[in-house]
């Protein structure tokens, strides 16, 4: 790694800056057989370069991405704000904004049968006045009800854990735009209030 800008080391994962682009290199995992292991990292990296591919061509705001080897994403540098840090310092009306925009893109994956699979605040980048997804990693291509459900749950908890003090006016803005933009919205809400009302009371 001499001479590449480390971002993050994760579990599966290292994130590094190389000739001013972002690179994602699934690491090798030595408890595995090798070939097995192999097959794994080709696996993932394709497939999450398969959902961000779908979800740029349904309009959804990611960064651009190709495959650079089995085991590595190059995508675009974003310089931007992870929203996770400026959500809860924005005016009312920018983090409207941000919510707005937030709630459309989840609408626009949805529709076209992508589960993000960790829709955190710490996932999207603001760049300018647009908001970014990013880390598809734990994504699948599904258009099923329960899955879109939990991806909101998720969301939903992600809000209440970061930025507790706006998650009613965040969740309603989010709510409202993914309403009007995503035909099953009625169904996915409900199945999504019947996973919080489970988890309550396990």
């Amino acid at each position: 790694m001499t001479g590449k800008e480390i971002i993050q080391r994760g579990a599966e994962a290292i994130i590094y800056l190389e000739e001013g682009k972002v690179v994602k290199e699934r690491i090798s995992k030595g408890y595995r057989v090798p070939e097995i292991d192999r097959k794994i990292r080709k696996q993932r990296t394709k497939a999450e370069a398969k959902l961000m591919i779908r979800a740029a061509d349904c309009g959804a705001n990611v960064p651009n991405v190709t495959l650079d080897d089995d085991f590595k994403l190059v995508m675009d540098h974003l310089k931007g704000e992870k929203v996770k840090d400026i959500l809860n310092d924005v005016d009312n009306e920018k983090r409207a904004d941000i919510c707005s925009k937030m709630g459309e893109i989840i609408a626009k994956i949805h529709s076209s049968g992508i589960i993000h699979g960790d829709l955190t605040t710490s996932n999207m980048i603001l760049v300018g006045n647009d908001v970014y997804f990013i880390d598809f990693g734990l994504g699948k291509f599904s258009e099923k009800v329960e899955d879109q459900a939990v991806d909101l749950f998720l969301l939903n908890e992600a809000l209440n854990s970061t930025h507790t003090k706006f998650l009613s006016e965040c969740w309603e803005k989010i709510i409202s735009i993914y309403s009007k933009k995503h035909t099953k919205a009625k169904e996915v809400i409900s199945r999504m209030e019947k996973i919080k009302s489970r988890r309550r009371y396990k």
